[in-house]
């Protein structure tokens, strides 16, 4: 792998959820809760690290558009907003899927825990890899050392596919 954060994988479990399923990622990250809530919610700090950016900031509930800028269609996804809790707690549609983004102090920092729910229980160490990689950054961003997002293609160059074989071990152990 190319990059120092991706040498551990982030704690992740599967869980069933009525007739879906959602993969749970759990990140120690090193800044408090408002600034990471910033990072979740601004269209600027997400375009800063996330496949999407959205057309408004999505700390209030509401109708929400996310559109993707990992080199896939750029056509409007569904990012209703489902909840907001600032600076603890984001629930928002991600076309059919759902994320839930809930945030808790911890060391100093934020322990972010990601449950990312969808029908397609077969991409589950998919979506792992990939937020992954968008966590590595969001941490590289909140430390004041952005990069480019690593999404789309340019996972590839990161280690996505090591991730995503790894990450499929844990979630069908």
């Amino acid at each position: 792998m190319n990059d120092p954060l991706t040498n551990g994988l982030n704690p992740v479990q599967s869980e069933a959820v009525d007739a879906r399923w959602a993969v749970v990622l759990t990140r120690q990250l090193r800044q408090g809760p408002a600034r990471v809530w910033t990072a979740l919610t601004d269209p600027h700090g997400l375009a800063g690290w996330t496949p999407y950016t959205a057309d408004r900031d999505l700390s209030t509930p509401g109708p929400a558009n996310l559109t993707m800028t990992d080199g896939s269609s750029g056509a409007p996804l569904d990012g209703t907003v489902l909840t907001a809790q600032p600076p603890y707690l984001l629930e928002h549609h991600w076309g059919e899927d759902v994320l839930r983004w809930e945030l808790v102090e911890s060391g100093g920092g934020t322990l972010l825990t990601l449950r990312h729910t969808t029908s397609r229980r077969a991409e589950l160490a998919s979506f792992a890899a990939g937020w992954h990689l968008c966590l590595d950054t969001l941490d590289l961003l909140l430390a004041g050392t952005p990069r480019k997002p690593v999404v789309g293609e340019r996972a590839r160059d990161f280690g996505w596919a090591e991730l995503e074989a790894r990450y499929r071990e844990v979630l069908t152990a």
